[in-house]
């Protein structure tokens, strides 16, 4: 009678790719454990085990590697250096800021940008056919950014359509 986990042929169990792929997308251990459903002990045990299985020292050494699961799509790929890349029309960059206010007044005032219209905490500009989006508070510990593709609105556009859900408020 064998005991213990079932063989796994990868280098990490997969437990342990769960929260290693928590800890390089910035997670802590108590926001692993409570998404994962586990104990906080259970996650530093994980990541212990993952240092020690890839000779790491620190969780910013685990947060930089980038090994991937042999049961992913991408471990079957070849890498290709001199593959043609190309990036699709950028849509949107959305933007938390701490200060909706002072935000308008900087994009607006100093940096020229065209204000398309604000509702609430919310502010939208045309950065040359590319919509940037601010809001306000949507995590003050972090000024975190998001790019989104838009297929349907192309590089030649504009302005921006509204929404007519919203009463914009022009910028005076």
């Amino acid at each position: 009678m064998t005991r213990g986990r079932p063989p796994h042929d990868d280098i990490l169990t997969p437990a342990e790719w769960r929260v290693v792929e928590f800890v390089r997308h910035g997670l802590g251990n108590r926001d692993i454990a409570e998404r994962q459903g586990v104990s906080i002990d259970a996650v530093k045990f994980h990541v212990a085990n993952a240092l020690a299985k890839l000779g790491f020292d620190s969780r910013a050494e685990l947060r930089r590697w980038t090994g991937i699961r042999r049961d992913s799509q991408l471990a079957g790929q070849e890498i290709s250096m001199d593959a043609n890349v190309s990036l699709g029309t950028i849509g949107q960059i959305a933007r938390s800021v701490t200060d909706i206010a002072a935000a308008r007044a900087w994009y607006g005032d100093v940096l020229g940008l065209s204000h398309l219209y604000s509702f609430g905490n919310l502010a939208f500009f045309d950065c040359g056919g590319v919509r940037l989006f601010l809001s306000e508070g949507m995590d003050r510990r972090r000024n975190r950014s998001s790019i989104f593709a838009c297929p349907t609105f192309g590089p030649r556009t504009k302005r921006w359509p509204r929404a007519a859900s919203h009463s914009p408020t022009p910028r005076t």
